[in-house]
């Protein structure tokens, strides 16, 4: 079973502090332990000298036949035996031991008749003195990592606060306001800008980049859309005017597939201006999908599984509707039904289903798969006309076969010129 941390644990800031306690911690380690040895080493050295030199003063008296000075003794009881046999091999050396219930530095030497001659030097304050440096040495560390741990965490929250706010500009991006920037202040200081700055700068760079380029494909496909209109109604007059026949039949039904895709350009350019205002106005869905159905020319089943009253614009929910079910019709196959479930409008075929670039990023306006007609306008402006309403179109197949479209009506109606975004 596979466990999977908390979000918390994968955040920066907390990555951060971790990383800054650790070191913290390493770092007063390491230092507490090199002045622990420097100072027992040096209060060591100077107790052993002590010893070595009270040592000689009693080896001194005791070959003149003095009276030993206090401390110093003959196998003196006590003596630690490691101590004592260094110094029956004739060797002197010293050691710290208890020694009545006090540490001791204990200095030996040989005497004669392979017993040691011993002194010992009281090493309490000696002791008292290192124990007191490490307490002071943990005691300090405690409120110095502290500090720094709470000056590094703010700091990194001030970078992590700068790149959460890039995030939710780039995401704001990605869902269609490209009006959204960063704004970091740090960005415009090209001398001292730091990495997160950077970032937003370039971010900044990319949104008003690309802004610029769709604005631009805005406008030619409005401007072409407008271009095309006027030779396309001399032509469409002119059809008129050429006697009965086959070929008649054809040049005006192609006139009129011009004048078709010409219209859906224009009104797609009109979406994507987002400056499309609703006319709201109450109305009964199942009525609403059945007049759908008799203007595409029938052919389409219509079930009301559970009717409902919404407000919303009839005129771009028809046209949402009308486009769903002509592609039904034209890439898919029948039985083509078209479900009324509360504020659920559902419209299903039994074809071979989207395309999966379809299912996965939406209709894209020129694009079609498999050899199929079209210009994949008509869902593109389904889709459109969707965000204008405050409504949600989700594309599917269903596992049974085919292909089906859910259009979800907003319980609450959208402001009047309002876009799903926010945007006016």
């Amino acid at each position: 079973m596979r466990l999977t941390p908390p979000r918390w644990t994968g955040t920066l800031a907390v990555k951060t502090a971790v990383f800054i306690t650790v070191m913290c911690c390493a770092l007063a380690a390491l230092l507490g332990a090199l002045v622990h040895v420097s100072v027992t080493n040096q209060t060591v050295g100077q107790a052993r000298d002590q010893a070595l030199s009270r040592l000689t003063d009693a080896a001194r008296a005791y070959q003149a036949g003095d009276t030993l000075m206090p401390g110093a003794g003959i196998d003196p009881p006590g003596l630690p035996p490691a101590l004592r046999e260094l110094a029956a091999d004739g060797e002197r050396g010293t050691m710290v031991a208890e020694h009545r219930g006090r540490p001791t530095m204990w200095a030996a030497g040989p005497a004669d008749d392979g017993r040691a001659l011993a002194v010992a030097v009281d090493y309490s304050q000696q002791a008292r003195t290192i124990d007191g440096l490490d307490r002071a040495i943990v005691w300090s560390a405690v409120p110095a990592i502290g500090t720094t741990l709470l000056l590094g965490f703010l700091a990194v929250t001030r970078v992590t606060r700068r790149l959460h706010a890039t995030a939710r500009v780039a995401r704001r991006i990605s869902a269609g306001d490209l009006d959204a920037r960063v704004h970091d202040d740090r960005s415009r200081d090209t001398g001292g800008r730091d990495e997160v700055a950077a970032v937003a700068a370039a971010l900044d760079s990319m949104a008003a980049s690309l802004q610029g380029k769709l604005l631009s494909e805005q406008r030619f496909t409005a401007d072409v859309a407008h271009e095309l209109r006027t030779p396309l109604t001399g032509l469409h007059a002119a059809a008129e005017l050429l006697p009965p026949g086959r070929p008649t039949e054809l040049v005006r039904d192609r006139v009129a597939a011009l004048r078709t895709l010409t219209e859906d350009l224009l009104e797609i350019s009109r979406l994507d201006t987002g400056r499309e205002r609703l006319e709201l106005g109450t109305e009964e869905l199942g009525a609403l999908a059945r007049r759908v159905v008799r203007a595409t020319g029938g052919g389409t089943e219509v079930r009301v599984v559970r009717d409902a009253r919404v407000e919303t614009d009839r005129r771009r929910l028809e046209r949402v509707l009308g486009n769903l079910v002509a592609n039904a019709h034209r890439h898919g196959r029948p039985p083509v039904t078209l479900s009324v479930n509360g504020p659920v409008i559902t419209v299903r075929d039994r074809g071979d289903g989207y395309p999966g670039y379809l299912v996965a990023h939406g209709p894209q306006r020129f694009r079609t798969e498999g050899g199929a007609k079209g210009h994949g306008l008509g869902l593109t402006i389904a889709l459109g006309q969707t965000e204008v309403l405050g409504a949600r179109l989700e594309f599917g197949n269903p596992p049974d076969g085919g292909a089906e479209a859910r259009l979800t009506l907003p319980q609450r109606p959208p402001a009047q010129g309002a876009r799903p975004d926010g945007s006016m």
